[in-house]
């Protein structure tokens, strides 16, 4: 039985993933996280053998997660389901230690086959994300931006309000307000609706988000 833990600070698509494993024989979903500090705790005390990781987590990151969850249930490997679509996310969790990266609108059967192959000590990354990793060119546009301007890019393109931004990544409204103007610059962009443009265009929301 493969033992799985999910961490997810959306209630709902943590009980997607554990609806979309239930009847799946050999899977057992045997606990679930919200934080990654919560998620530490958990994999210690259940030592599952997947871990389902989000990065856009309150507080710590996914990525800062990895290690401490390598740490905390050493048998345990780490499966990323994000929607975070650009490739250097993808670089980044895989070198922190993550054995795979799946998008969230991935199917069930992809699903399962990536946690059955990841548990087999093989890798596994979705193949348009790998596609991109191959073609460093697969999202250009977004090399200006840091990681953490990405993910405000991303709420910012999903209509979340400076205000949500900030309660959501645990920073105050005035420095959402400054990355806000700086991705602006950068990405040379004026109004909210181009931005929402741009983030459809470059995978980073959409059906081509990662």
């Amino acid at each position: 039985m493969i033992r799985v833990l999910i961490v997810d600070d959306h209630e709902l698509l943590r009980a997607g993933l554990r609806s979309r494993l239930a009847n799946e024989s050999g899977i057992a979903v045997v606990g679930e996280a919200d934080t990654a500090e919560r998620a530490v705790v958990i994999a210690r005390r259940l030592q599952p053998d997947v871990i389902l990781l989000d990065l856009l987590l309150p507080r710590k990151s996914g990525y800062d997660a990895i290690p401490e969850l390598a740490d905390a249930a050493p048998g345990a490997t780490v499966l990323i389901v994000s929607s975070q679509a650009a490739p250097s996310s993808v670089r980044r969790a895989l070198s922190a230690g993550a054995a795979g990266y799946l998008p969230k609108h991935a199917s069930d059967r992809e699903l399962v086959a990536a946690i059955r192959l990841v548990v087999g000590g093989a890798g596994y990354v979705d193949p348009e994300l790998g596609a991109q990793l191959v073609n460093p060119n697969g999202s250009p546009a977004l090399e200006p931006l840091s990681e953490r301007e990405r993910d405000i890019v991303q709420l910012l393109a999903l209509g979340y309000t400076n205000q949500e931004i900030g309660k959501k990544l645990f920073i105050s409204v005035r420095t959402v307000d400054t990355h806000r103007a700086h991705i602006m610059r950068k990405l040379q962009l004026e109004t909210r609706a181009e931005l929402v443009m741009f983030a459809l265009a470059n995978g980073v929301i959409g059906p081509n988000a990662g």
